[in-house]
């Protein structure tokens, strides 16, 4: 801060040298902005959600600063509206949940977690290799989870475990450690696909 700071929002932090995109995103979570602009920058809820709060606050005709705390206007939202590829219903109650009781602290969940340092990006994977990873975000279809490279993979459904799975949610949880093994790594169109499955 005595160099850069104080922070007018958290985009700013991207202009710290050696800040980047990478641990932007992990690290702006778990920033707080007061009096910011945006002022999701003083909840836990990530940068890449704000469009979706936007638009939840569109849907009921309120500017976001009339959105957080309001518990009435907040329990009359249908979350499965929201739901997508992208995002799933787990993401979106915890991002509710913060919309509701703004502040709480964000490491209640969070578990520092150590990735293979020999593995910076997408090109450094390769189908066998077995790393750690944490949930980021669970879908209908299966749970992203973080190696370490700026993409997430995709565990598939079929691919959490060696029973048949209904909901991924049985089986993982946002911001859990797991152990996964890549399958494919599509560099061209940034995919990976893992499993979690035994050998």
């Amino acid at each position: 801060q005595e160099e850069n700071g104080p922070f007018p929002s958290r985009k700013a932090l991207l202009k710290v040298s050696r800040f980047g995109a990478k641990t932007f995103e992990q690290a702006a979570g778990f920033l707080r902005i007061r009096g910011a602009e945006n002022p999701l920058d003083n909840t836990s809820v990530h940068p890449e959600s704000y469009p979706i709060v936007e638009k939840m606050a569109k849907d009921l005709c309120l500017k976001i600063n009339d959105l957080i705390s309001n518990k009435e206007a907040l329990a009359t939202i249908d979350l499965k509206k929201y739901v997508d590829d992208k995002i799933g219903l787990p993401t979106l109650n915890d991002i509710g949940e913060e919309l509701k009781r703004p502040g709480l602290d964000p490491r209640k969940s969070f578990e520092a977690l150590n990735f293979d340092p020999s593995i910076r990006s997408i090109e450094d994977l390769r189908p066998g290799m077995t790393l750690p990873g944490i949930v980021n975000n669970i879908t209908a279809f299966g749970a992203f989870i973080d190696v370490g490279v700026k993409v997430s993979g995709l565990a598939h459904i079929s691919q959490l475990c060696d029973r048949f799975v209904k909901d991924p949610n049985e089986i993982v949880s946002l911001n859990q450690k797991v152990m996964v093994r890549v399958l494919e790594v599509d560099i061209e169109r940034k995919r990976i696909n893992l499993t979690m499955k035994s050998e």
